[in-house]
């Protein structure tokens, strides 16, 4: 598996879920009822889903493991991103290492959140399913029974 190229597009699928499906995504009248279960929010996520399973197809993902290293890949650096995104953003705004400082600790109840393991899904799940579809159907477990 070639990380290199991994990890590339796993920065371009980063960057094309967070503005361009979130861009989409914003076309969609807001609900009124606050919370997860809106139709922009399940949008987003069906939409992101897509754009990774088409991203992990035109990686090459051949087999299981490798969609599911693709999508474990994928997930940690949108969380890697997220952090350098905040603490740069703090940093430019207040000019002030002492409230980077101070804004740090606020990335572990992020970490804790249902959005989080949304996120992980929709990294994980698509990319290891195209990974299942393409791999060799030999090594199934369905055919060695």
């Amino acid at each position: 598996m070639n990380y290199q190229k991994a990890i590339l597009i796993t920065f371009l699928g980063n960057y094309l879920t967070n503005t361009v499906v979130a861009a989409l995504i914003a076309l969609i009248p807001a609900s009124a009822t606050p919370g997860m279960l809106t139709p922009q929010y399940i949008s987003f996520v069906v939409l992101s889903a897509l754009v990774v399973a088409g991203l992990a197809m035109w990686f090459g993902v051949r087999d299981l493991k490798a969609g599911a290293i693709f999508g474990v890949l994928g997930f940690v650096l949108a969380l890697l991103v997220a952090f350098v995104s905040g603490v740069a953003g703090v940093l430019t705004q207040t000019g002030s290492l002492s409230q980077v400082l101070q804004v740090i600790p606020n990335f572990g109840p992020f970490l804790l959140s249902w959005s989080t393991l949304v996120l992980f899904g929709y990294w994980v799940i698509p990319s290891t399913l195209i990974g299942w579809l393409k791999g060799p159907s030999a090594s199934s477990p369905v055919a060695s029974m």
